[in-house]
This record gives C-alpha cells, sequence and structure tokens, in this order.
C-alpha cells in the first residue's frame, strides 16, 4: 500500500517505526527463530500500520526462488479443475509455497502464452492441468524448470505425469451397467481432449471382457455439455437407442440427459446414463448421476509433491503416477427393461 507521497512503505519505514534496526525487521519477515517475541510483535505492528509487504522479487533474488509454483488450467468453466487446483493450493500452502493461477481457454496457442508468462515470472515449477497442447511442445522449458502434467497421461523423459486411472473408470462403468443386465451399451467419445483416449480404450477393452465387443458403439462428442448432446442426439436419430450411455465426464452426461429428456426418454427406465469425474453438481437431487470419482485433492497435492521432489531434492528422473478412482452410483443407472435388453 503506498503512503501518501504515492510511495511504498519499505524495510527502512518499518525498522524506523518499530525502533529497531533493518536486520531485524528483516529477520521478523523471513520468521526467523531467533527473535524476542517483544520485538517480533513491535515489527509486525509497525508493518501493518504502514501497509508494508515484503518485496518478494527482491527476495527472490536473494533466495534464488520465488516460493510460487505455476498452474495452468485448460478450462476455468470446469469445476473438475477447480477441485484439483484446491489440492495444488492446499498442498503448496503446506510447504510454504504459493499457486499462481492461470487459464489456456481450451486453446493451444493461449495455453503455450500462460506457460510463458508464469516462466518469465521465475515460478519455481509449473503444472499443467489438463493440458490442450501436446507435451512435446514444453520439453525445452521442462529441463530447466521442472513440470507436471495432470489428468493427461503422456510419456516424456523430462516431464513427471500425474493422472487418473482412466481405463480402470470406464471399466468400473461397464462393469456396473452389465452386472444391471445391459449389452447394448454406447458411449460418447471426446477425442484426444486429455482423459479421452483412456477411457474409451477402457470401454471397449470392459466391452471385450464381457463378450459384447460386437456391441461396442463409439458416438463423437466432447466434455462439455453441448458434446453430450451432440453425442446423444446421434444415438436418438439413428432410431437404434441403446439400453445404457456412457458420457466422458460429467459435464456432458448433463447434456445428454436433456437431450432425453427433451425427446421425452425416461432415464434410467429406458436408458441408463452415466457420467465421470463426479463433481458437485453431479449429487444435487435432480440429477443424481452414476460416475466415477476422481481423486481430486490428491492429484493436486501429488503434482505439488513431485514438483518438490525435483525443486528441493534435485530429482532428475521422470516419475509417472496413476491413481486409481470409484464408482459412485447414483439414479441415473438401472437395469435395462426386459424387452430392450
Amino acid at each position: 500500500m503506498a503512503n501518501r507521497n504515492g510511495r511504498h512503505p519499505t524495510i527502512n519505514d518499518v525498522a524506523a517505526r518499530a525502533g529497531v534496526s533493518k536486520s531485524l525487521v528483516s529477520l521478523v519477515m523471513r520468521d526467523a527463530p531467533n527473535v524476542s517475541a517483544q520485538r517480533r510483535a513491535a515489527v509486525l505492528a509497525a508493518a501493518e500500520e504502514l501497509g508494508y509487504r515484503p518485496n518478494a522479487v527482491a527476495r527472490s533474488l536473494v533466495r534464488r526462488r520465488t516460493g510460487v509454483l505455476g498452474v495452468v488450467l485448460s478450462d476455468l468453466h470446469n469445476p473438475f479443475f477447480a477441485d484439483v487446483a484446491d489440492g495444488i493450493e492446499e498442498g503448496a500452502a503446506a510447504e510454504g509455497y504459493r499457486a499462481l493461477l492461470s487459464s489456456g481457454f481450451l486453446d493451444a496457442e493461449r495455453e503455450a502464452v500462460a506457460v510463458d508468462t508464469l516462466l518469465q515470472l521465475r515460478v519455481d515449477g509449473l503444472i499443467l492441468l489438463g493440458n490442450v497442447g501436446e507435451v512435446e511442445r514444453f520439453e525445452v522449458a521442462a529441463a530447466t524448470v521442472p513440470m507436471v502434467t495432470v489428468s493427461r497421461d503422456s510419456v516424456s523423459e523430462v516431464m513427471d505425469t500425474v493422472c487418473d486411472d482412466d481405463p480402470l473408470g470406464a471399466t468400473l462403468l461397464v462393469d456396473h451397467l452389465v452386472g444391471l443386465g445391459h449389452r447394448r451399451i454406447a458411449y460418447i467419445s471426446a477425442g484426444t481432449a486429455a482423459g479421452g483416449p483412456g477411457r474409451v480404450a477402457g470401454y471397449k477393452a470392459a466391452m471385450g471382457r464381457h463378450r459384447l465387443k460386437g456391441k461396442v458403439r463409439v458416438v463423437p462428442g466432447a466434455f462439455t455439455q453441448e458434446g453430450g448432446r451432440m453425442g446423444m442426439r446421434t444415438l436418438v436419430e439413428t432410431g437404434d437407442l441403446p439400453t445404457a450411455v456412457m458420457a466422458p465426464n460429467d459435464f456432458a452426461a448433463i447434456g445428454a440427459l436433456e437431450v432425453a429428456d427433451a425427446a421425452g426418454i425416461d432415464v434410467p427406465g429406458t436408458v441408463s446414463i452415466t457420467g465421470y469425474d463426479n463433481l458437485a453438481l453431479a449429487r444435487i437431487g435432480r440429477i443424481d448421476l452414476t460416475t466415477v470419482a476422481q481423486p481430486t485433492a490428491e492429484l493436486g497435492k501429488t503434482a505439488v509433491e513431485l514438483l518438490l521432489e525435483r525443486i528441493e531434492g534435485g530429482r532428475t528422473e521422470p516419475r509417472r503416477m496413476v491413481l486409481a478412482p470409484t464408482l459412485v452410483v447414483g439414479s441415473t443407472s438401472a437395469p435395462p427393461p426386459p424387452d430392450r435388453s
């Protein structure tokens, strides 16, 4: 906060107000233990009165670290990424770091700009959360600044990876639906977006394991409500409606539910619909979606742990962490009608 002269208060101003030396103020601001409680209180009171904030840039030059971890989210509108970001924030704060968030707006070029901006701010490490662009384009920078990709499975010699076991999640849903008696199970694909290939692969493999390979049916969609609407419309308009539809995430599942409702299709009486992610909105009473819960907080905390292994521990070899999801059964799945199984 600037004073009346338009000048930000300095460490010298705090020292003068508290009646102590500049070096003592520096010790207090670094939370050094060898300062008496009385002097610490006086310095903190003076800093509060003056609106003093330590110069993070100057401090980072001395420490050669900023204490900041950069995070690039692919989509600010998807609550899944916010849930993972909460885990990142919590994990960073527990280790004395802060997280600085930016968005790639689901665009590879804007994502690259966000990454470059955070690197210019000299973050100590960078987390790519659901990155749209290919990992290879960031590997040059990752050779000098620790980076972790989250929710997009990848293989890199210089970057770490933390992801959900997407094939397992899809398998849990297929097993659940087959256990209810479904055989005609369709899948709305999200293409190559983060998590998309693994989930459709898991669906196909599980269908094959249940000897339903001939029943595999994949229609195009996306990780959005409109993507779910598009996929469900395709299934409805063919006139050959499956008894169950797996959407690639909860947003797409809600879009599919909207189309089913508009077409007068009973869910789950006529068609069961499932999602993926277990967002808070999936638990709203009128939705109560059958879905898969990703360990969002753990994904974020694990990403921070991997960064700090490199920043503070000096690890150089890449690590890949795959976390297991869990099935959440709601009211949108049920046995198929006897005449349609």
